[in-house]
């Protein structure tokens, strides 16, 4: 198998694996490196304090020889019984030569027991540093050091096994080898366990989460811990339940309204042609049968159109045409355009100015929405009212304000008065898609739409802009 098709294989096991097989596994492997890791810095350690030891060890026996050694009167040199001295360890392999390690002058009982064939070599190049060599039986570590006995100058090798030592070593290495695997599967026992404790607050959000419906849109997922990132995702998860239940909610709404406002004019349009069909008229009140059902025909039209700019508005499918708009042409073009409206109504009609302030955006869809706060503010104002329409600038915004002297919004009313259907007026007069229409499209440019302080007398609907624009940057600056 080539490493690219073993990779891919690798790949396609750890996707059919669940996120606690997964956790598990990864805690498997970050187990084994890091007890590797940890058995092979602590036998490097066991192992290399050993070995120090067993060095000491060999320096303390080359001073011992040293001052235990002595010149007998025959002149040979002898050790005062080292087997009493050194009763409570075994015994060290000590040789001592003569200065260029040419004769043995000396050995004890060790060394008389087992030679060492590389002793004469290590001799001649006798110095500080210990070495080991192997023998027949086991490797040994043996040190050659020059020193002296009386007036002759000689050199004393020392040497002990290291069996002992690679016993203990082996012994270490079996406990490794053998707990290695226990560690690990415990590790991985544990793992499991606590992946699926931790896991299982998802698991039990999974099983809620597979409840809610449609119909049941109100249930929210438990959160036990709103700290962690348990509790955090159960809060997002809710939280954008609670959005779909509102959706939903203004679907219903929506579809509710809608079905209503449609089915006036058609029922409008029905009864009209049934009663057009009753008897026979002359042609004038076929025509006025015909010019009554397309006035209907008309009003449902307008409300169709109504309804398709308001869903283009909110999804944002509309096409903008950017360019510079004058603010206070835009409001002298609007109030040209309503002030018959005002007049017929006794009303005062005026704009109040800020030379200068232009913005970025679309012409239509501004005129648009001023258009419908305009009429909206002289459909709601008593006759002889004042509505003004106020262009002014507040930092880097420029601010449109239509402010009427009517009765005002209602407190009960102000949350409401942007949605569509709504009606403040209580004869039903036009769609309540107005508002709804002007915030749409001021959003779709970036915009807000507001309403003024309760506390004012009228209505005040308040839409604020970026400035730009060359005009605009040129009065900023």
């Amino acid at each position: 198998m080539t490493p690219k098709a073993a990779q891919v294989t690798f790949r396609q096991w750890w996707r059919s694996h669940g996120v606690r097989m997964r956790l598990t596994a990864l805690y498997v492997i970050v187990m084994l490196v890091v007890l590797g890791v940890y058995i092979f810095g602590v036998y490097t350690l066991i192992g290399r304090n050993a070995l120090r030891a067993l060095d000491q060890q060999l320096r303390q026996d080359f001073f011992w020889v040293s001052g235990s050694v002595f010149l007998a009167e025959d002149g040979s040199f002898e050790f005062p019984e080292p087997e009493l001295l050194v009763a409570e360890s075994a015994l060290p392999w000590v040789q001592v030569w003569n200065e260029d390690a040419s004769v043995v002058l000396a050995r004890n009982s060790e060394a008389r027991r087992r030679a060492i064939p590389a002793a004469r070599e290590q001799a001649r190049r006798a110095g500080d540093s210990i070495v080991t060599v192997m023998t027949d039986r086991s490797p040994v570590r043996i040190l050659s050091r020059r020193g002296s006995v009386g007036p002759e100058r000689v050199v004393i090798q020392v040497a002990r096994s290291e069996e002992g030592m690679r016993q203990d070593l082996r012994d270490l290495q079996l406990i490794f080898v053998f707990g290695l695997p226990v560690a690990t599967a415990l590790a991985g026992l544990g793992g499991y366990l606590f992946a699926r404790r931790v896991l299982a607050p998802i698991e039990h959000m999974t099983e809620q989460a597979r409840t809610i419906t449609a119909e049941r849109l109100g249930d929210r997922l438990p959160v036990r811990n709103a700290e962690d990132e348990m509790g955090r995702l159960a809060t997002v998860f809710n939280e954008t339940l609670g959005r779909l239940e509102a959706s939903f909610a203004q679907m219903r709404r929506f579809t509710t309204d809608v079905s209503h406002e449609l089915r006036t004019p058609l029922t409008a349009i029905r009864s009209v042609g049934e009663v057009g069909l009753r008897g026979h008229r002359d042609e004038a009140g076929y025509r006025a049968i015909i010019g009554s059902m397309l006035e209907e025909v008309e009003r449902l039209a307008d409300l169709v159109d109504r309804l398709l700019a308001l869903s283009r508005a909110e999804a944002r499918f509309a096409t903008l045409s950017l360019e510079d708009v004058d603010l206070c042409e835009l409001a002298d073009e609007v109030v040209g355009h309503l002030g018959v409206l005002a007049e017929e109504k006794g009303q005062s009609l005026r704009v109040e100015r800020e030379a200068g302030l232009v913005v970025r955006g679309d012409r239509v869809v501004l005129r648009q929405a001023l258009i419908n706060l305009v009429d909206n503010a002289i459909k709601f104002t008593p006759r002889g009212g004042t509505i003004r329409v106020r262009v002014t600038r507040e930092g880097n915004d420029a601010v449109v304000e239509v402010v009427d002297s009517g009765p005002g919004v209602p407190a009960d009313a102000r949350e409401q008065v942007f949605e569509r259907f709504y009606r403040r007026d209580t004869e039903g007069v036009g769609f309540g898609l107005g508002l709804s229409l002007a915030r749409g499209g001021v959003e779709a440019l970036g915009g807000r739409l507001t309403l003024g302080d309760p506390d004012t007398s009228g209505t005040t609907f308040r839409i604020t802009l970026p400035a730009g624009g060359r005009a605009g940057r040129a009065a900023a600056l």
